[in-house]
C-alpha cells in the first residue's frame, strides 16, 4: 500500500469513528422500550412551562451550554460534589437559570414513573426533548429528534475553560468556536435566533451602554432604554429579555431586531454589523419560515456533537444530577 493510500485509509478510518455515534442515534431509539417517552416529557415540560415561563428560555440555553462541553451527555447538569467542582460551578454557568434544570429533573421523574421501568432513558436525551418541546410551547417549529446518547461520566469546571462563547465575541471568533464542534456559520447564526426567548444579565452588556460611550452599533434610545434599566451599581445579576419586542414568542423577531440595532450582546449586534453575516440576518429577517428551517437543521447538528453511544464512554444516569456510583 503506497504513502498516499495509507494516509487516505486513515482519514476514512478517523471519519468513521467520528460518525459512528451520530450513526447509532435515531428518532425512535426508544420505540421498543419506552414508546411514549416523547409525550411523557413533552406533558412535564408543558407543565413546567406552564408553572413558569422563564424555563423555555433556560432549558434552550441549558441545552447549548451541555453540548457544547464535552458533547451532549448531561454533565452540565451535575452538582458539585466535596471532591469535584462540576460545569454547572464554572464562571461561564453560574448564570444558567435554575429553571432550565428543574425542566430536566421534573421530565426524569414523569419519565421513571411512567415508561414500563426507571431508567430507560438518558438525562441527556430528555434534555434534547425538552429544549425541542420548550421552543415548540413557545410557538416555534416542530420537529422530529434524534435520540440514543448517554449520560457522560464526567463533569467538571475545568472541562468548560475556552469552550463557550462570551457575550463579546466577534463573527470571526464565533464562526471558529461553531465551528470547532462541527456547526457551520449559518448553524451559529441560526441558534443565535435563539436569543429571542432568552435572557441576559446587566453584566454582560453594561460595557455597550455606558454613557460616556455607547456602542455606536447600537439604537440610541434602545441604549437609554438599557442604561435606565441596568443603572451604574445595578446588581449584574439582574436579567433583561433579549428580544424586547416579543420576549416570550420564538419568532424571527431577534433579526429585525438586529436590523434596527436592537441586539441586546455585542456577540448578537455582529452578525448584522459584519457584512459578510449581515445578508443571513437579512433573509432571516424577511422570511421566518426559512428561519425556522435553518434553525432546525442547527439544533439536529448541535444535538450531535460529541454524543456517546458507547457504554464505556456513558450511562443512563439514576439521577440526572449526580453520577452513578
Amino acid at each position: 500500500m503506497g504513502a498516499g493510500i495509507r494516509i487516505l485509509a486513515v482519514a476514512l478510518l478517523a471519519l468513521a469513528a467520528a460518525g459512528g455515534a451520530t450513526a447509532q442515534l435515531r428518532q425512535d431509539y426508544y420505540s421498543a422500550s419506552c414508546p411514549n417517552v416523547e409525550a411523557i416529557v413533552q406533558a412535564a415540560v408543558a407543565l413546567k412551562v406552564q408553572q413558569t415561563p422563564v424555563a423555555v428560555g433556560a432549558t434552550v440555553r441549558l441545552f447549548f451550554h451541555d453540548c457544547f462541553v464535552q458533547g451532549c451527555d448531561a454533565s452540565a447538569i451535575i452538582v458539585s460534589t466535596a471532591n469535584n467542582t462540576a460545569e454547572k460551578d464554572h464562571v461561564s454557568n453560574l448564570s444558567l437559570a435554575g429553571d432550565g434544570f428543574d425542566t430536566v429533573i421534573k421530565a426524569k421523574a414523569a419519565v421513571d414513573t411512567q415508561c414500563p421501568s426507571p431508567n430507560l432513558v438518558s438525562c441527556a436525551d430528555i434534555l434534547t426533548m425538552a429544549t425541542r418541546d420548550v421552543i415548540g410551547l413557545a410557538g416555534g417549529p416542530a420537529y422530529a429528534v434524534e435520540l440514543g446518547r448517554l449520560d457522560g461520566l464526567v463533569s467538571t469546571a475545568s472541562n468548560v475553560d475556552g469552550n463557550l462563547p462570551p457575550p463579546s465575541f466577534n463573527l470571526d471568533q464565533l464562526t471558529a468556536i461553531f465551528a470547532a464542534n462541527n456547526l457551520s456559520q449559518a448553524d451559529m447564526i441560526a441558534l443565535s435566533g435563539a436569543h429571542t426567548v432568552g435572557f441576559a444579565h446587566c453584566g454582560t452588556f453594561t460595557g455597550r451602554i455606558q454613557t460616556a460611550a455607547v456602542d455606536p452599533t447600537m439604537d440610541p434610545g434602545y441604549a437609554s432604554q438599557l442604561l435606565a434599566a441596568c443603572p451604574a451599581g445595578v446588581d449584574p445579576n439582574v436579567a433583561l429579555e433579549i428580544d424586547p419586542v416579543t420576549p416570550h414568542a420564538f419568532d424571527n423577531q431577534y433579526f429585525i431586531n438586529l436590523q434596527k440595532g436592537m441586539g441586546l450582546l455585542t456577540s448578537d449586534q455582529v452578525l448584522y454589523a459584519d457584512l459578510r453575516s449581515r445578508p443571513t440576518v437579512d433573509a432571516w429577517a424577511a422570511n421566518s419560515s426559512d428561519f425556522q428551517a435553518a434553525f432546525v437543521a442547527a439544533m439536529t447538528n448541535l444535538g450531535r456533537v460529541g454524543v456517546k453511544t458507547d457504554p464505556a464512554l456513558g450511562n443512563i444516569r439514576r439521577d440526572c444530577a449526580v453520577l452513578n456510583s
